[in-house]
């Protein structure tokens, strides 16, 4: 009866798992249909903004290593 126990208790916790995963998957789906998506011109012109935004930080960062490695090499001789 005693060694019948854990295994009576991992059967049990095993259903109420997957008891709770069910209500999770349920409550997220529930979820997302409230999300009120962007459209694709959003969507678009959040894309390009970023890109610019990318591009612009990734040419100061390479500036700034140019600037160091100069004054560095400047240093160093």
């Amino acid at each position: 009866m005693v060694l019948l126990l854990p295994i009576h208790y991992c059967l049990l916790s095993g259903v109420n798992m997957v008891q709770t995963a069910v209500r999770f998957v349920k409550e997220a789906i529930g979820e997302l249909k409230k999300v009120t998506w962007l459209g694709k011109k959003e969507v678009f012109a959040s894309t390009v903004v970023i890109s610019i935004l990318v591009i612009i930080i990734a040419i100061f960062i390479a500036l700034i290593d140019l600037v160091f490695s100069i004054i560095i090499k400047w240093i160093l001789g």
